[in-house]
């Protein structure tokens, strides 16, 4: 190992030991779970099953860079509410980090989770089974080498497992790497402790014409979290990737891209309204098109998607079939559907940035009919009408919903 990644590692790893990231108490899993993208449970079940995997059947599921545990916890939970043939594996550089996450499965009582301390490089040696789904969020991109990270975790899944990840994104982190490297040089040589000290001084001290100070969609560093701030400004190695850099990256580990989340984000005629450029987006590949909604929108902090492998068994992205059942991720399609019924536009805010979507017609009356039980078909029965002419009904509303990351699809 050279001598200057062996320092790195070990920086990464005592801020980790000092700062464990995110901030969690046990304490509050009383109150709540926390949900997310990507390992919802019924989210990558849509995505890299075609909303047909049977978890009542065993599934293998690893948290690689568990942190504190939101993933782990969440996928937990998610599976022994389902039944008792799930199971998680936990493992995280940081025994701090690691304590906090065991307490939080200690609070929710949960046993099917088995925590290991250690590095993601290291799993092929570990020789564990195989797993259905891999979570890696935040993780690859803080390594030496993140290609050789992925292809540490590829080792490990099973051919017709998935996983999730999320990488940095450039654009929106604009003014991020500049006052990492200004950091760098005013807090050399000094204690974690005293380098947060040092951040906060030069926060209240930068000209007004800094980018990070431009950048709005940026607030880790605004949260009052010494542990948000020192992840974001304060990290001894990080890098971000734009949209071809992440495609790059899974071809050369032999994974590809399912899909980005929320998928909408990456549709360039979100961010246009001269006809003429939406129609000059439509004959894209889809890589291409999801460049160029990132470069359009400037915004996107975080790169969230689900890949599988490029010679896989796995199925992929559930399809608007007549047997699959649509049902919306917070199961209140009345709220929604009241939501749709008043208005002629839905509006979003990603990022701070306020978007306005055409509602499809009809939109209220078909979301009014998911209920999670019922299929496709059913509710083409119900409205008298032949599938064809149902299809094209739903299907706007499928694309709004389903990339808003509201409405996902599964079988019986």
């Amino acid at each position: 190992m050279a001598k200057g990644r062996g320092k790195l590692d070990y920086a990464v790893k005592r801020q980790y030991e000092e700062f464990p990231y995110p901030p969690r108490n046990p304490e509050d899993e009383k109150q709540r779970l926390i949900e997310g993208s990507p390992s919802h449970l019924d989210e990558l079940n849509h995505y890299l099953f075609a909303g047909k995997r049977d978890f009542s059947k065993p599934f293998r599921a690893l948290v690689a860079g568990g942190g504190t545990g939101d993933a782990a916890i969440m996928l937990a939970q998610h599976l022994a509410d389902r039944c008792d043939q799930g199971t998680v594996t936990y493992l995280d550089l940081s025994s701090a980090s690691r304590q906090i996450a065991e307490g939080r499965a200690k609070a929710r009582g949960l046993t099917n989770i088995d925590f290991m301390t250690g590095s993601l490089l290291d799993l092929p040696a570990m020789k564990l089974p195989l797993f259905d789904y891999i979570d890696c969020c935040g993780v690859l991109h803080h390594l030496e080498e993140p290609e050789k990270g992925l292809n540490a975790l590829t080792a490990c899944l099973a051919e017709e497992g998935g996983m999730g990840l999320m990488l940095y994104a450039t654009l929106g982190r604009t003014g991020v790497y500049p006052v990492q490297n200004a950091l760098k040089a005013l807090t050399s040589g000094e204690a974690p402790a005293q380098q947060v000290k040092i951040a906060k001084a030069l926060l209240t001290d930068m000209p007004k014409t800094n980018w990070l100070n431009k950048n709005t969609s940026l607030g880790d560093h605004k949260l009052g979290q010494d542990a948000a701030l020192y992840d974001l400004l304060l990290h001894p190695r990080d890098r971000s990737y734009l949209v071809p850099e992440i495609l790059e990256l899974l071809d050369g580990c032999g994974m590809e891209l399912v899909s980005f989340i929320e998928p909408i984000r990456y549709t360039p005629e979100l961010y246009l309204t001269d006809k003429d450029l939406v129609k000059r987006t439509r004959d894209l590949g889809e890589g291409v098109r999801a460049a160029l909604a990132e470069n359009l929108a400037g915004t996107i902090k975080t790169h969230t998607f689900y890949t599988k492998k490029i010679v896989s068994g796995a199925p992929g992205v559930a399809r608007l079939d007549p047997e699959m059942i649509p049902f919306l991720k917070d199961r209140n399609p009345e709220a929604l559907a009241k939501a749709l019924a008043a208005r002629a536009s839905l509006t979003v805010h990603f990022d701070g940035e306020k978007m306005v979507l055409p509602v499809p017609e009809g939109a209220a009356d078909l979301v009014r009919k998911i209920d999670g039980k019922r299929t496709l078909r059913d509710m083409q029965a119900e409205l008298s009408l032949t599938w064809p002419n149902f299809r094209s009904r739903f299907a706007p509303v499928y694309k709004m919903l389903n990339g808003l990351n509201l409405l996902w699809l599964k079988s019986e």
